[in-house]
């Protein structure tokens, strides 16, 4: 893999970098190589498995919720 050093960033988008990694639980390089993809119209691969997994599940699954079952359950409840 490459590495990248970035000169004169700003120190107040670093700080910006680095509580948006903390947020996520990822070091600042993880969430820099994030930022990256996305900007680039690539996805992670965390993300990739994610959806992965969900349409697997989907597909095993009998169970399927309509538009109608979601607005009942938005609805429960609201005077």
């Amino acid at each position: 893999m490459a590495n990248l050093t970035i000169k004169e960033l700003p120190d107040d988008l670093y700080a910006d970098l680095k509580r948006s990694a903390a947020e996520n639980r990822r070091s600042i390089a993880a969430q820099a190589t994030v930022i990256l993809e996305r900007a680039l119209g690539r996805r992670s691969g965390g993300e990739v498995d994610v959806l992965a997994r969900a349409r697997a599940l989907r597909e095993r699954s009998d169970v399927r919720v309509t538009q109608d079952d979601i607005r009942a359950a938005r609805d429960e409840g609201r005077a």
